[in-house]
């Protein structure tokens, strides 16, 4: 079943809602400040109007079973939209967006669920290696602009999306979750495959910076 079938059918209702960069200077005269672009994420979670790369959020441990914590937790947006590390077709369904990576059965999705009132992005993610696994996680993300050095070692500016928490959901995971403030709540009526007790269970988790 592909991805974003699973999700429409598990979740009951969604939430609210290489050259080297410029310099600094040159991107406050050609592109939009930093403000209006994480104004933008936060509000529709894209970049210049195009979308995320769902492979971050692989790359974020969806993808990675075999450990317990997160191993990579920021990405420079800037430099992830459009890269050959993220080069894999996105599909589009509504709000589901996925990727298949090439020559795999590997594919991940994910939804933005809403924006806190303290500009937190709250993400849900499936990841499938391939198998029956349908692996969901709930994403808390910062975004924040950062300064570096380019190769030639000038100044640029960076767009950094930081996963501050990941909440494992599980495998097949079906319920709801809702965004209001700063509260997000998380109504599960499927823990796993074998979950057939139709038992609501209902938990809730304040979106915050450490």
């Amino acid at each position: 079943m592909p991805l974003r079938s699973f999700l429409m059918s598990s979740i009951l209702a969604l939430g609210v809602a290489g050259s080297s960069p410029p310099p600094v200077t040159a991107m406050a005269q050609e592109g939009p400040s930093a403000a209006i672009l994480i104004a933008e994420i936060r509000d529709s979670f894209t970049l210049n109007g195009k979308a995320i790369p769902p492979e971050i959020f692989r790359d974020f441990g969806d993808g990675d079973l075999a450990d317990s914590g997160n191993i990579w937790v920021t990405v420079d947006l800037k430099a992830a939209i459009g890269s050959n590390l993220y080069f894999d077709e996105i599909k589009q369904d509504g709000r589901w967006l996925s990727q298949k990576k090439a020559g795999s059965d590997q594919e991940i999705g994910y939804t933005h669920m809403g924006t806190t009132d303290n500009g937190l992005l709250v993400v849900l993610a499936i990841y499938n290696s391939g198998g029956t696994g349908r692996f969901t996680h709930l994403h808390i993300l910062d975004i924040a602009p950062a300064r570096a050095f380019d190769f030639d070692g000038n100044v640029y500016e960076r767009l950094n999306l930081t996963n501050l928490r990941t909440i494992p959901l599980g495998d097949r995971w079906g319920g709801e979750i809702s965004v209001v403030k700063n509260t997000i709540t998380i109504v599960t009526t499927r823990e796993g495959p074998a979950d057939d007790s139709g038992e609501w269970r209902r938990t809730t988790t304040e979106a915050t910076r450490p």
